[in-house]
């Protein structure tokens, strides 16, 4: 059975192959399935499941830009997925969430992502 968080979820992704989708659930950005693999690997956290069944890894969302940066470094692209209201506004309904972010190593503006000893890429 599918929840309609995880509907959510799946949806966001599917809107954005190819990439790492960063969720915000609460204080947490959660990733499931492959993504929760590859992200466990690279950043070096514990890999869960969610019921027994779904792959799940996550961090707490004060952590993002740094492990953005490492994400990127080991060459991944990321879409990250924002609550964008208030969970007290959802009233017993599901929080409202949206990609707000795509980082790419060829997108790259955030001067605290860049690597100010290192070559960084540039797209025209």
């Amino acid at each position: 059975m599918t929840t309609p968080m995880m509907q959510q979820y799946r949806e966001a992704k599917d809107r954005h192959p190819g990439m790492l989708l960063l969720f915000r659930a609460g204080d947490f950005y959660e990733l499931f399935f492959e993504d929760a693999e590859i992200v466990s690997r690279v950043l070096h956290i514990a890999l869960t499941s969610r019921d027994g069944k779904v792959p799940m890894a996550g961090f707490p969302h004060h952590a993002l830009e740094v492990h953005l940066q490492k994400l990127l470094k080991a060459g991944h692209r990321i879409a990250v997925c924002d609550q964008v209201e208030d969970a007290s506004q959802a009233k017993g309904r599901l929080v409202r969430r949206e990609v707000t972010r795509v980082v790419t190593p060829g997108t790259l503006t955030d001067d605290n992502l860049l690597d100010p000893r290192g070559l960084n890429h540039l797209v025209a």
